[in-house]
């Protein structure tokens, strides 16, 4: 199935430029020489001017003011403004999604997705504005009491990726907020129209709620005003989404200057199916989690790791799947497979097949470019699936569009070591009906990344718990449990209460 209406310049144009301006941007204000495409038909929505480089220092020093004026206003005052945040988001939200599919190509279900997810994670932190909790310790010496206290960091710089424009710095900034820090953002500039558009619904619940005006600012721009943020010694964290590459380039910078990184970087995302696994469910699973957003997730499934009692039958499910999958439109109802976002993705897709192949890979279901005459500057390719005998080296590799390797095994153990047997170690999943196979996936032998999932696919995580990767996804974790601590500074606290003047450790210091 392929959708082949494809909408025009001028409507995508007008159509950028109408929802923009409900969200309360005016593009005219904001004119200037960069263009802004869209990958749903290749062709320019606006033109925009940038921030220099220069712009980010007056952009981190207007931060360090408001972060005087907020790191002393009660949390739960401050959880008040991400409230509104999220209620202005809620109104908000289609728009916010159409700007996502307009230029990222999302389609609409999954850019109305990643909206409530920014929903969710101001619920989120709304509730964690009452409970940044400290601890007490006992201590050795008596009328003594030991405990920790956290304060707010500082300013918190958000570099984020194309795939999710506005998700990924809600993350950051609702839980920076009610820490007590600003923010500073840096979003893709594939994407600046969505970062000018939440900048806007925040800058209006900052406005209600009588909070500092520069708790949150964005500064579009290129690698340069990037690398500003990544250097600028006024920036306390660096929370950076991208490319294992990028993180090999930010993280020595920042810790050259002893700042905080918070690093989230590539995947190469696999799902183990056993034997007993329910292959209907299995299928669904893995169809959404490699081909969902045109497989340009950080978590998108790109390996397959299939029991050789079922690979044939679940090869055969998943070829006959990925073929009625619609590719098109991603704002026409029906899509499932919007646009690659531009045509360098399409191209590595094709040398990633073409690697495959030469490596024994055969391409079994998709891969091929779609909707050419339609919108000849736009790049829609069918989501491809390559049958492989074993992890090669383009395996290894990731490879950031719609490719599903699969993989036989025999052994669960085989299993564990070929979904570890990569550089990354973002997400994975198992599909099985054994207890013990499952519960030794989650063990500390099983699979080595930050997400391991039983039953569900790769793709798809809740704000609720920490997310994040081993290896070279980087090691940090956003969003919820505990991860609101890398916005904080810890402070361990001693309080005498007894009189006296007691040493630990018995030390005896009489004068």
């Amino acid at each position: 199935m392929t959708a082949h209406d494809i909408p025009g310049q001028s409507a995508l144009a007008e159509l950028a430029r109408t929802t923009a301006r409900r969200c309360g941007v005016d593009l005219d204000a904001h004119a200037g020489d960069r263009g802004v495409s869209s990958p749903v038909n290749g062709e320019q929505l606006t033109s925009l001017s940038w921030t220099s480089a220069d712009g980010v220092d007056a952009a981190v020093a207007r931060a360090q003011e408001a972060f005087r004026v907020w790191r002393t206003v009660p949390a739960p005052a401050r959880g008040a403004l991400v409230k509104r945040l999220g209620e202005l988001l809620a109104v908000h939200k289609d728009d916010v999604a159409t700007l996502i599919s307009l230029e990222v190509g999302k389609i609409t279900s999954e850019a109305r997705g990643e909206v409530q997810e920014m929903i969710d994670i101001c619920d989120f932190a709304v509730g964690l504005s009452r409970q940044l909790y400290g601890r007490t310790m006992p201590s050795e010496r008596p009328g003594h009491r030991l405990m920790e206290t956290w304060h707010p960091l500082g300013v918190v710089g958000v570099v984020s990726a194309f795939n999710f424009p506005a998700a990924v710095w809600s993350w950051n900034t609702a839980v920076a907020l009610v820490c007590g820090d600003p923010v500073v953002w840096k979003p893709s500039e594939l994407a600046p129209l969505t970062a000018l558009a939440c900048q806007a619904i925040l800058a209006r619940a900052i406005a209600e709620c009588d909070a500092p005006g520069d708790l949150s600012q964005v500064v579009v721009g290129g690698a340069d005003v990037g690398q500003a943020l990544v250097d600028h010694s006024g920036v306390a964290l660096l929370s950076a989404t991208g490319s294992t590459r990028m993180g090999r380039a930010v993280g020595p910078r920042v810790a050259d200057r002893f700042g905080r990184s918070l690093l989230e970087l590539g995947g190469n995302n696999a799902a183990v199916v056993g034997p007993s696994a329910d292959l209907d469910l299995a299928t669904r699973g893995i169809v959404f989690s490699a081909a969902g957003t045109a497989g340009q997730r950080c978590t998108t499934m790109r390996r397959l790791i299939v029991h050789s009692s079922v690979v044939e039958e679940l090869a055969d499910r998943l070829v006959s799947a990925y073929g009625r999958l619609p590719v098109g439109d991603p704002m026409a109802e029906g899509t499932l497979v919007g646009p690659l976002i531009h045509g360098g993705a399409y191209e590595a897709m094709q040398d990633a097949l073409s690697r495959a192949a030469a490596e024994g890979g055969k391409l079994v279901a998709g891969g091929g470019r779609e909707l050419a005459d339609a919108a000849p500057n736009a790049y829609y390719a069918r989501p491809a699936l390559v049958r492989l005998p074993e992890q090669t080296a383009v395996v290894q590799r990731e490879t950031f569009a719609p490719i599903l390797y699969v993989l036989p095994y025999d052994d669960f153990d085989e299993a564990i070591a070929l979904n570890n047997a990569v550089p990354q170690g973002l997400s994975s999943s198992v599909f099985t009906n054994d207890q013990a196979e499952a519960e030794r996936f989650l063990s500390a032998e099983g699979s080595d990344c930050g997400i391991v999932n039983v039953n569900i696919g790769t793709s798809g995580a809740e704000i609720g718990g920490a997310f994040g990767g081993e290896k070279e996804t980087g090691g940090g974790r956003e969003s919820g449990s505990d991860a609101w601590r890398a916005y904080m500074r810890r402070a361990t606290n001693t309080v005498n209460y007894s009189g006296e003047l007691p040493l630990a450790q018995g030390v005896d210091f009489s004068v």
